[in-house]
């Protein structure tokens, strides 16, 4: 039985996969938390399924926030007794990474062109709405050919509201019209719409430079409120990071 887990700077993504996927959990990321904090909330959530930790023979971990690597093997370590894949630049991931420095990628980004590749077996983008807005290009052959980072729609939020006196923090909600009537919906059609646009505007961009059409998948945490307001997505998957870790962790099974 495999724990795939996904530690990005907002959000903790993780789930147990045997034959199918049997369970998703997602957490807020607080690095500070120590080891045994994480300990006390990992047996919780597995006992509330009751899920043995015992029966947990491999682990396999994407982290985009190194203060917390090394408290996850340490959590992983007393919780499960096993010795967890960690994923990065040098990790055998099947696919070629045709970037300027293949060290410098993240581990997420690895895992989504994996998963990408994967399912399609032909030319992909990955669009992950995280903290950071990031999209993943794969190309003929399952080759990384590089991507685009922006603030993600969150990020984008609290730069806003922080930075100016009488701009409420609002939901992250699509307004019935880009004309805002009072300040949230204004607010609304800015960032929400206006993201979508850039989203939309990026998608065409790449695939021009492609030269040809290309799938696209939507994923991460904001994925469900963004993904259905465009055209642009071929598949919406949530959890697609956690499936790129499975099929990296089933190639180093070894």
């Amino acid at each position: 039985m495999l724990l795939a887990i996904d530690i990005g700077n907002s959000n903790i993504a993780f789930g147990i996969y045997s034959d199918r996927w049997k369970r998703h959990w997602r957490l807020n990321t607080v690095a500070d938390k120590t080891a045994d904090e994480y300990e006390v909330l990992f047996r919780s959530l597995l006992n509330s399924v009751q899920q043995d930790p015992a029966e947990i023979s491999q682990v396999v971990v994407s982290s985009v926030v190194p203060p917390l690597t090394s408290t996850f093997v340490s959590m992983i370590r007393s919780v499960f007794s096993v010795e967890p894949l960690i994923v990065n630049g040098q990790t055998n991931t099947g696919i070629k990474v045709s970037i300027d420095n293949p060290l410098e990628i993240g581990s997420d980004l690895l895992a989504n062109a994996v998963a990408g590749y994967h399912k399609y077996q032909d030319k992909c983008i990955v669009v992950d709405f995280g903290t950071a807005l990031s999209i993943t290009i794969v190309g003929v052959g399952g080759v990384l050919l590089g991507g685009s980072i922006a603030p993600g729609l969150k990020t984008s939020m609290k730069a806003l509201t922080s930075n100016t006196a009488q701009l409420p923090f609002v939901q992250l909600e699509v307004p019935n019209s880009a004309i805002g009537k009072n300040t949230v919906h204004a607010i609304q059609s800015g960032m929400v719409l206006g993201y979508i646009g850039l989203v939309e505007s990026l998608i065409k961009r790449i695939k021009a430079e492609l030269g040809e059409d290309a799938k696209v998948i939507a994923t991460g945490g904001l994925s469900e409120v963004i993904a259905p307001h465009t055209q642009e997505f071929d598949a919406l998957e949530p959890w697609h990071t956690l499936e790129g870790l499975r099929l990296i962790a089933e190639k180093n099974a070894n």
